[in-house]
């Protein structure tokens, strides 16, 4: 490109902008900054939520000190409903005034829970990469269904990234979680609700996670890797809260509802075939990608999957044949840039339980 031949104007479509305050802390150690920002928040009976497993909970409840006045150990995914109404009832009994949370999406989700009802601040430490942190989204399940939902109460107040934490992080869950930040991305990028902002930060999420995934599965002591998929949730954490979902999230949200699906690794296996159906037509955001994922991103994604130890089959999940017309239908009619029906989701589920490789139905 010369100063004779000028690149083409960039195609800005119509968007609302609002900002949302969340404050970000990010960087190897900063763990020890969480009672700091309790204070901040001018909490003083701070409830813990944080598997007995979570690295660095015992650290935690050390640096919280006087502060600490529940620790609950107790932690599921999908966030059972029974689960999430214990502990609100706890929360009220010891009169807590604000949430930790440290862990993975269970931990951070149910922390969304009570404040679903109860309206705590929350100051969340992940442990993965999902970016569900940074979202006003929610999810509970009872009997076989889970609901989902939007709320600015649950949206935390504080996010504390440390990349250290992940270190001893199983290969399965740095994979699964990645490809979770990896849907939220793509969410963002095909959004009726997507402004530039949001699709910039979709963009390099994937630039990211892209970069990062592969060398930890070389090298899984690799702090700056690991940063770089922390980074790489942040941001796609911070568009998805700001765009909102759609049909990916639905069928895995639909998975783990009614099969106890992992969400995570569902997000493995589907994504790429939801890819291939949206990219068809050639949209612009695929096109941004491709310096990251190559000219065809869902048998990118499927690759990079597949090269990080990822299982691509819903039926290796414990997903079955007859499980996935029921999961199709409950799906039929979700925002998607193509619009789709029963068939076409159980057609495109059926290629993520045979393990295909992704292609446009």
């Amino acid at each position: 490109m010369t100063m004779d031949s000028p690149a083409p104007p960039v195609r800005i479509d119509p968007f609302d902008y609002e900002a949302r305050p969340v404050r970000v802390v990010f960087g190897p150690g900063r763990i020890t900054e969480v009672a700091a920002a309790a204070d901040r928040l001018g909490l003083h009976r701070v409830m813990l939520i944080a598997d007995s497993r979570a690295p660095g909970g015992d650290a935690m409840v050390g640096a919280l000190g006087e502060r600490l006045a529940l620790r609950w150990d107790e932690i599921a995914q999908h966030v059972p409903i029974e689960l999430a109404e214990r502990a609100r009832k706890a929360a009220a009994a010891d009169e807590v005034d604000g949430l930790v949370s440290l862990g993975g999406g269970s931990a951070t989700g149910l922390a969304k829970a009570i404040a679903l009802e109860i309206g705590l601040p929350i100051v969340a430490v992940p442990t993965t990469y999902a970016g569900s942190e940074l979202t006003p989204v929610y999810g509970m399940t009872g009997e076989q269904r889970k609901r989902t939902g939007t709320d600015e109460r649950v949206r935390p107040a504080v996010v504390v990234y440390d990349p250290e934490l992940t270190l001893g992080l199983p290969p399965g869950v740095t994979g699964s979680s990645a490809f979770n930040a990896m849907a939220h991305c793509f969410a963002a990028l095909w959004s009726p609700k997507r402004d530039p902002l949001t699709s910039a930060l979709a963009v390099d999420a994937v630039r990211s996670v892209t970069a990062s995934l592969p060398a930890l599965v070389d090298d899984p002591a690799d702090v700056q890797a690991r940063a770089g998929l922390q980074y790489a949730a942040f941001l796609a954490g911070t568009a998805l809260g700001r765009a909102g979902t759609g049909l990916q999230h639905k069928i895995c949200h639909e998975l783990g509802g009614r099969l106890n699906l992992s969400h995570a690794d569902t997000h493995a296996a589907v994504l790429p075939h939801v890819v291939a159906l949206n990219a068809a037509p050639g949209p612009d955001w695929a096109a941004r990608l491709d310096p990251f994922l190559g000219a065809d991103p869902a048998r990118g994604l499927w690759e990079l999957a597949r090269r990080s130890g990822l299982s691509t089959d819903l039926a290796r999940l414990g997903a079955r044949r007859e499980h996935l017309h029921a999961v199709a239908k409950a799906a039929a009619g979700t925002a998607n840039p193509v619009p789709v029906d029963a068939p076409t989701i159980e057609a495109l589920l059926g290629r993520a339980l045979g393990d295909e490789p992704p292609r446009a139905s």
